[in-house]
């Protein structure tokens, strides 16, 4: 088991200014683009599941800069930010913290875990066992940890991105329907396109990409856009039409299991923080039409037996696209 610490205390912030969610959006973006190359439409899915709130899972085969994107991202933000190498020999409190007995004080005193952060980099996730998993995902949902019977609070800007390898490979255990449910976006980077694999050869090989990533947001900035998301209007119509798609994929034949009722929520939200980050302050059914794949197809179930984990991902994505597609705004 492997734990990095990618800073020890979070740099004091200065006091907090409005700054529009656009404008950090843009900043943030434009600082993770000099990282991760040909990936602009990931990097915006990305800032925008931190203004909204949630959690993020990278998805996708070894080596494409899963860790890269999730480490320059919490670089980018002046704030606590750790790394859990997940193993398959870790244990719950690896997570989370324990308490140990104090032979001078007589009493025993909790040792926080590395979920106490602000932004926590799960790394290869799946290859905890599901004890473990689970001691992550509970600490996401309920943003505290409880240990011997005490609560324990996670900071107010708490933000996992885990990454993950394909299911197929060996040594994973599969995430669980009802813990995948509780990551509020998954995106998966693919192959770079030859231009951008070119330009990232012919970079200084001296160095590496994170070390060029400054801080350029704080944690009350941040804060501050996720407020802001908050306050941005969504219609009763456009409410409607985020129920629709979710009824739709839990009635939809090529569908075993649909979307959840947390799905409607995330998928209101991250339609509020894209409308903020195009400076709205209003949600159009183009955002919610926009981020459905993305909010929505981890969460589903198909029908059918498949060869590959990533034939069932595909065939999910496209249910949600169809449903999409035929389901109008009323």
């Amino acid at each position: 088991m492997s734990m990095t610490e990618l800073s020890h205390e979070p740099v004091p912030a200065a006091p907090a200014q409005a700054v529009p969610p656009s404008v950090l959006a843009q900043r943030i973006g434009d600082t993770l683009a000099q990282v991760i190359q040909g990936q602009r439409g990931m990097i915006e899915t990305v800032v925008t599941t931190v203004f909204a709130g949630g959690h993020l899972l990278l998805e996708d085969v070894p080596g494409v800069g899963k860790t890269t994107l999730a480490t320059a991202l919490a670089r980018s933000i002046s704030a606590d930010a750790r790394r859990i190498q997940f193993t398959s020999d870790m244990l719950p409190t690896d997570v989370t913290g324990l308490s140990v007995y104090d032979q001078e004080s007589r009493r025993f005193q909790f040792h926080p875990g590395p979920i106490f952060a602000n932004i926590v980099i799960g790394d290869e996730v799946n290859r905890a066992t599901p004890k473990t998993q689970s001691a992550l995902l509970e600490a996401m949902e309920e943003r505290s940890v409880t240990v011997d019977g005490s609560t324990h609070r996670l900071p107010d800007l708490f933000v996992v991105v885990a990454t993950q390898n394909p299911q197929d490979m060996e040594g994973t255990f599969a995430l669980p329907e009802a813990q995948r449910d509780r990551f509020m976006t998954r995106i998966s980077l693919g192959y770079p396109d030859p231009a951008s694999e070119l330009r990232m050869l012919l970079a200084k090989s001296d160095q590496d990409r994170r070390d060029v990533v400054p801080p350029i947001a704080s944690v009350e900035e941040v804060r501050a856009a996720q407020r802001a998301v908050a306050s941005v209007h969504l219609s009763a119509e456009v409410g409607a039409y985020i129920v629709d798609l979710i009824n739709a994929t839990r009635g939809h034949g090529g569908v075993a299991l649909g979307a959840s009722p947390r799905a409607s929520v995330h998928l209101s939200r991250m339609s509020r923080a894209r409308a903020a980050v195009l400076g709205r302050d209003f949600v159009s059914p183009d955002d919610v039409a926009a981020l459905a794949t993305t909010v929505l197809s981890h969460r589903l179930v198909p029908r059918g037996r498949f060869a590959r984990a990533d034939e069932a991902a595909l065939a999910a994505t496209e249910i949600v696209e169809e449903i999409v597609a035929r389901t109008p705004l009323r």
